[in-house]
């Protein structure tokens, strides 16, 4: 009985291994996330926010092949904090019940996502926490994560993609180019070409289109080096990140472009359509290239501005 007593109250990443049967599966845990929020059935808690505390645990699918150190593919901590930070912001709540069971249906639309705990607290409303702990598993096909599945793709948010020549790069002009985007509702994705310099030559395709990439980073390097405010961001899930908390982001193609299987070979070499390419696959609301030449096609309009045009 004692030992149930202590696996009651234990943290749910206990309570996740207690339970999870001979089936093994990774873990990831947020642990005493608080928050100043307003909820509750009680009128003494409207009009006034209380710290809430979270600490969720999440049953992922063991990732089997190489994992390379590579952020895009594991379930990013991100992912939970946003869930949180989604369902506070939707609507006040009464309920600590309402608010686990949304998160929690939130973090298991993510693919690796298998089995979430979620447990909240409040900590203002006495001498001790007031909580409660939830736990759920994913459900493939259920009408309600459907819709929010459905919910989740509509809020995905639309860049605007900004390729910059080399001209534009060293204009005296472009911290004003840069505020102009920054006052714009879309986030901003910086895109660059390689720079005036020949590169190495390897002869040998693969290897050559690396050097091609590299090249490409090390000028998005350069134009972050003249603004401050423009990060160099190499993965999927760091853009995600970028655009959701208005970050300006560089784009760094390597990795982005050899994991894809989509990317037509040859065109690390064709500037123009790589940036084409990249605005269809972060679905853009639109493709703006100062001081360089438009793409012969894409499915991002287009529209392409001298570097001593007005933008906006």
């Amino acid at each position: 009985m004692s030992s149930e007593i202590r696996l009651a109250f234990a943290h749910p990443s206990e309570r996740s291994i207690a339970t999870a049967g001979d089936t093994p599966h990774d873990r990831i845990s947020l642990r005493d996330h608080i928050v100043e929020v307003e909820i509750g059935a009680f009128q003494a808690e409207r009009g006034t926010k209380q710290r809430v505390r979270f600490n969720v645990v999440v049953e992922v699918i063991p990732f089997t092949g190489p994992l390379d150190d590579d952020v895009d593919r594991i379930l990013s901590y991100d992912r939970v904090t946003e869930a949180i930070t989604h369902e506070l912001a939707a609507e006040r709540l009464n309920l600590l019940e309402t608010l686990a069971e949304r998160i929690a249906e939130r973090i298991l639309l993510e693919p690796q996502a298998l089995r979430a705990f979620v447990r909240i607290e409040k900590l203002d409303r006495g001498p001790g926490a007031l909580g409660v702990e939830i736990v759920r598993a994913r459900r493939d096909g259920a009408p309600h994560l459907t819709e929010l599945a459905n919910e989740a793709a509509s809020a995905r948010p639309h860049p605007r993609v900004v390729y910059l020549s080399n001209a534009a790069i060293a204009d005296p002009r472009l911290p004003g180019w840069i505020d102009a985007l920054e006052a714009q509702a879309a986030p901003v994705i910086l895109c660059v070409g390689a720079p005036d310099l020949p590169a190495p030559q390897t002869g040998h395709r693969m290897t050559q289109r690396r050097i091609d990439l590299l090249a490409i980073e090390q000028n998005g390097w350069m134009l972050a080096a003249r603004d401050a405010r423009c990060k160099v961001v190499a993965t999927r899930t760091e853009l995600d990140w970028a655009m959701k908390n208005g970050q300006i982001c560089v784009w760094a193609p390597s990795k982005i472009v050899l994991d894809a299987t989509t990317v037509p070979q040859g065109q690390t070499r064709d500037l123009a359509a790589l940036v084409a390419w990249f605005a269809a696959e972060m679905e853009a609301c639109e493709l703006l290239v100062i001081g360089g030449d438009l793409p012969a096609r894409g499915t991002v309009p287009q529209r392409r501005a001298e570097c001593g045009d007005t933008l906006f």
